[in-house]
């Protein structure tokens, strides 16, 4: 598989977060180029949810194209925890 690191910086002085973009363009059923292309020109909204309490520590970045959902649990190295993907 190949993999199209996404970088996003959550907070100011944080260590960017990456995630795995094929997996994201695979949930959003788009062709890794398409989804490339979307995300160049700000066609994917992003949205990065820091977790509290016993969930500190993780990030959940969800992914919103054409009525479509990609979602991720990721921790602070962008390895996934959980992925649960939506329409």
């Amino acid at each position: 598989m190949t993999r199209l690191p996404l970088s996003f910086q959550p907070q100011p002085r944080q260590m960017p977060i990456e995630v795995d973009g094929a997996a994201v363009a695979r949930e959003l059923a788009l062709d890794v180029a398409v989804f490339r292309q979307l995300m160049d020109n700000e066609k994917i909204t992003v949205l990065c949810e820091r977790g509290t309490g016993e969930d500190e520590g993780t990030w959940r970045v969800s992914f919103y194209h054409d009525g479509r959902r990609a979602r991720f649990v990721v921790d602070a190295r962008g390895r996934m925890v959980d992925t649960a993907a939506g329409s």
